[in-house]
Protein backbone atom coordinates (compact mmCIF):
# COMPACT_ATOMS: atom_id res chain seq x y z
CA UNK A 1 0.00 0.00 0.00
CA UNK A 2 1.14 3.48 -0.14
CA UNK A 3 1.06 5.22 2.91
CA UNK A 4 1.99 9.04 3.72
CA UNK A 5 3.08 9.77 6.95
CA UNK A 6 3.32 13.26 8.57
CA UNK A 7 5.35 13.56 11.41
CA UNK A 8 7.75 16.59 12.81
CA UNK A 9 9.22 14.22 15.40
CA UNK A 10 12.46 12.61 13.09
CA UNK A 11 12.96 9.56 15.72
CA UNK A 12 9.04 8.91 15.31
CA UNK A 13 8.87 8.87 11.80
CA UNK A 14 11.66 6.88 11.51
CA UNK A 15 10.44 4.81 13.73
CA UNK A 16 7.23 4.12 11.55
CA UNK A 17 8.93 4.33 8.62
CA UNK A 18 10.84 1.40 9.58
CA UNK A 19 7.76 -0.70 11.24
CA UNK A 20 5.36 -0.23 7.90
CA UNK A 21 7.95 -0.26 5.00
CA UNK A 22 8.84 -4.06 5.38
CA UNK A 23 5.39 -5.10 5.07
CA UNK A 24 5.48 -4.07 2.07
CA UNK A 25 4.37 -0.62 1.99
CA UNK A 26 5.56 2.26 0.34
CA UNK A 27 6.11 5.15 2.88
CA UNK A 28 6.77 8.79 2.28
CA UNK A 29 7.26 10.59 5.16
CA UNK A 30 6.99 14.68 5.42
CA UNK A 31 7.69 16.66 8.37
CA UNK A 32 5.53 19.82 7.19
CA UNK A 33 2.19 20.28 6.56
CA UNK A 34 2.80 22.12 3.72
CA UNK A 35 4.98 19.43 1.91
CA UNK A 36 2.40 17.14 3.02
CA UNK A 37 -0.49 19.37 0.82
CA UNK A 38 1.44 19.15 -2.20
CA UNK A 39 2.09 15.12 -2.08
CA UNK A 40 -1.60 14.85 -1.01
CA UNK A 41 -2.86 17.09 -4.06
CA UNK A 42 -0.66 15.46 -6.72
CA UNK A 43 -0.62 11.67 -5.99
CA UNK A 44 -3.03 8.77 -4.35
CA UNK A 45 -2.52 7.46 -1.02
CA UNK A 46 -4.34 4.27 0.47
CA UNK A 47 -3.47 6.03 4.30
CA UNK A 48 -2.31 9.31 6.22
CA UNK A 49 -0.52 8.81 9.74
CA UNK A 50 -1.04 12.44 10.83
CA UNK A 51 0.65 14.22 13.63
CA UNK A 52 -1.57 16.70 15.32
CA UNK A 53 1.35 19.45 16.71
CA UNK A 54 3.19 20.13 13.47
CA UNK A 55 5.48 23.18 13.36
CA UNK A 56 3.63 25.17 10.78
CA UNK A 57 0.16 24.23 11.59
CA UNK A 58 -2.25 21.73 13.65
CA UNK A 59 -2.92 18.63 11.50
CA UNK A 60 -6.25 19.05 11.92
CA UNK A 61 -5.95 21.79 9.94
CA UNK A 62 -5.01 19.26 7.01
CA UNK A 63 -7.55 16.82 8.33
CA UNK A 64 -10.45 19.67 7.15
CA UNK A 65 -9.24 20.62 4.22
CA UNK A 66 -8.96 17.28 2.74
CA UNK A 67 -12.30 15.75 3.98
CA UNK A 68 -14.12 19.41 3.10
CA UNK A 69 -12.89 18.92 -0.53
CA UNK A 70 -13.96 15.06 -0.82
CA UNK A 71 -11.26 13.46 -0.04
CA UNK A 72 -11.60 9.92 1.50
CA UNK A 73 -8.30 8.82 2.30
CA UNK A 74 -8.30 6.94 5.03
CA UNK A 75 -6.87 8.72 8.16
CA UNK A 76 -5.24 7.88 11.39
CA UNK A 77 -4.31 10.35 13.68
CA UNK A 78 -1.24 9.73 16.09
CA UNK A 79 -0.55 12.53 18.60
CA UNK A 80 0.79 12.73 22.02
CA UNK A 81 -2.30 14.86 23.02
CA UNK A 82 -4.42 13.17 25.54
CA UNK A 83 -7.69 15.57 26.01
CA UNK A 84 -11.17 13.88 24.90
CA UNK A 85 -11.50 17.28 23.15
CA UNK A 86 -8.78 16.89 20.61
CA UNK A 87 -9.68 13.35 20.10
CA UNK A 88 -13.56 14.17 19.64
CA UNK A 89 -12.66 16.84 17.26
CA UNK A 90 -10.54 14.69 15.15
CA UNK A 91 -13.11 12.05 14.66
CA UNK A 92 -15.58 14.93 13.93
CA UNK A 93 -13.70 16.22 11.18
CA UNK A 94 -13.52 13.11 9.71
CA UNK A 95 -10.78 11.17 11.10
CA UNK A 96 -10.88 7.15 10.72
CA UNK A 97 -9.11 6.28 13.75
CA UNK A 98 -7.05 7.76 16.92
CA UNK A 99 -3.65 6.51 18.54
CA UNK A 100 -2.21 8.12 21.22
CA UNK A 101 1.48 8.13 21.94
CA UNK A 102 3.41 6.34 22.90
CA UNK A 103 1.84 3.29 21.09
CA UNK A 104 3.16 -0.32 20.42
CA UNK A 105 4.19 -0.91 16.79
CA UNK A 106 1.98 -4.31 16.83
CA UNK A 107 -1.01 -2.00 17.83
CA UNK A 108 -0.13 0.20 15.19
CA UNK A 109 0.32 -2.44 12.56
CA UNK A 110 -3.24 -3.73 13.89
CA UNK A 111 -4.88 -0.12 13.25
CA UNK A 112 -3.11 0.24 9.68
CA UNK A 113 -4.54 -3.17 8.70
CA UNK A 114 -7.44 -2.72 9.68
CA UNK A 115 -8.28 0.35 8.47
CA UNK A 116 -6.99 -1.00 4.86
CA UNK A 117 -9.20 -3.67 4.93
CA UNK A 118 -12.15 -0.93 5.84
CA UNK A 119 -11.32 1.54 3.05
CA UNK A 120 -11.41 -1.88 0.67
CA UNK A 121 -14.50 -3.55 2.35
CA UNK A 122 -12.48 -6.34 2.58
CA UNK A 123 -13.08 -9.12 5.57
CA UNK A 124 -9.06 -9.98 5.28
CA UNK A 125 -6.29 -8.93 3.85
CA UNK A 126 -6.02 -10.81 0.75
CA UNK A 127 -7.34 -9.73 -3.04
CA UNK A 128 -8.55 -12.34 -4.80
CA UNK A 129 -9.05 -12.85 -8.59
CA UNK A 130 -10.11 -15.87 -10.41
CA UNK A 131 -6.82 -18.04 -9.85
CA UNK A 132 -4.81 -15.30 -8.51
CA UNK A 133 -4.14 -14.23 -4.54
CA UNK A 134 -2.54 -11.46 -3.32
CA UNK A 135 -1.73 -10.93 0.44
CA UNK A 136 -0.03 -7.27 0.40
CA UNK A 137 0.49 -7.54 4.20
CA UNK A 138 2.46 -11.37 3.97
CA UNK A 139 4.00 -10.37 0.75
CA UNK A 140 3.01 -13.31 -0.89
CA UNK A 141 0.86 -14.20 -3.83
CA UNK A 142 -0.51 -17.16 -5.50
CA UNK A 143 -1.43 -18.27 -9.37
CA UNK A 144 -3.38 -21.66 -9.77
CA UNK A 145 -1.87 -22.51 -6.48
CA UNK A 146 1.58 -21.75 -7.28
CA UNK A 147 3.47 -19.32 -5.74
CA UNK A 148 4.37 -15.93 -7.78
CA UNK A 149 8.26 -15.03 -6.92
CA UNK A 150 7.02 -10.97 -7.36
CA UNK A 151 9.60 -8.76 -7.08
CA UNK A 152 8.72 -5.26 -4.70
CA UNK A 153 7.53 -3.51 -7.73
CA UNK A 154 5.79 -6.30 -9.63
CA UNK A 155 3.81 -6.62 -6.17
CA UNK A 156 2.95 -3.39 -5.22
CA UNK A 157 2.09 -3.21 -9.65
CA UNK A 158 -0.09 -6.04 -8.68
CA UNK A 159 -2.26 -5.21 -6.04
CA UNK A 160 -3.16 -1.87 -7.80
CA UNK A 161 -4.65 -3.73 -10.28
CA UNK A 162 -6.49 -6.12 -8.31
CA UNK A 163 -7.65 -3.14 -6.26
CA UNK A 164 -9.58 -1.81 -9.60
CA UNK A 165 -10.10 -5.57 -10.86
CA UNK A 166 -12.87 -4.90 -13.44
CA UNK A 167 -12.31 -1.64 -14.04
CA UNK A 168 -9.38 0.67 -15.14
CA UNK A 169 -6.39 1.47 -12.40
CA UNK A 170 -5.37 5.01 -13.64
CA UNK A 171 -1.94 4.98 -14.80
CA UNK A 172 -0.96 7.89 -12.48
CA UNK A 173 -2.02 5.83 -9.40
CA UNK A 174 -0.54 2.97 -10.39
CA UNK A 175 3.00 4.99 -11.04
CA UNK A 176 2.29 6.42 -7.57
CA UNK A 177 2.31 2.70 -5.99
CA UNK A 178 4.92 1.14 -8.25
CA UNK A 179 7.91 3.79 -7.65
CA UNK A 180 8.53 6.25 -5.35
CA UNK A 181 7.48 9.55 -4.68
CA UNK A 182 9.05 11.27 -8.13
CA UNK A 183 10.74 8.49 -9.16
CA UNK A 184 9.16 7.42 -12.45
CA UNK A 185 10.53 7.39 -16.08
CA UNK A 186 8.45 8.13 -19.24
CA UNK A 187 7.61 4.56 -19.89
CA UNK A 188 8.67 2.62 -16.27
CA UNK A 189 5.69 1.70 -15.68
CA UNK A 190 5.07 -0.42 -18.71
CA UNK A 191 8.07 -2.45 -18.39
CA UNK A 192 6.64 -3.83 -15.34
CA UNK A 193 2.99 -4.15 -16.59
CA UNK A 194 5.11 -6.49 -19.87
CA UNK A 195 7.28 -8.43 -16.84
CA UNK A 196 3.68 -9.11 -15.01
CA UNK A 197 1.76 -10.06 -18.38
CA UNK A 198 4.49 -12.86 -18.64
CA UNK A 199 3.60 -14.21 -15.24
CA UNK A 200 0.29 -14.18 -15.98
CA UNK A 201 0.52 -16.01 -19.36
CA UNK A 202 -1.06 -19.56 -19.25
CA UNK A 203 -3.72 -18.56 -16.88
CA UNK A 204 -7.08 -16.83 -17.90
CA UNK A 205 -5.94 -13.32 -16.46
CA UNK A 206 -4.29 -10.75 -18.66
CA UNK A 207 -4.06 -7.35 -18.58
CA UNK A 208 -5.41 -4.76 -20.82
CA UNK A 209 -4.15 -1.60 -21.87
CA UNK A 210 -6.71 1.40 -22.65
CA UNK A 211 -4.17 4.41 -24.23
CA UNK A 212 -3.64 7.42 -22.12
CA UNK A 213 -5.80 5.91 -19.44
CA UNK A 214 -4.40 3.09 -17.84
CA UNK A 215 -4.48 -0.70 -17.33
CA UNK A 216 -7.26 -3.27 -16.21
CA UNK A 217 -6.77 -6.57 -14.90
CA UNK A 218 -9.44 -8.69 -16.44
CA UNK A 219 -10.48 -12.86 -16.07
CA UNK A 220 -11.62 -14.24 -19.72
CA UNK A 221 -14.04 -17.27 -18.54
CA UNK A 222 -14.57 -20.19 -20.90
Amino acid sequence: MRLIIVEDDPMIARSLDNALTPLGNSVDVFSKLKDARTALRNDHFDLLLLDLGMPDGNGLELLGELRERGDRTPILILTARESIEDRVKGLDLGADDYLAKPFSVAELEARVRALLRRSQQRSDNRLILGPLCLDPMAGTATLNGVMLELPRRERRLLEGLLLHAGSIAPREMLESRVFSFGDVGSNALEVYVSRLRKRLQGSSLHIRTFRGLGYRLEETLT
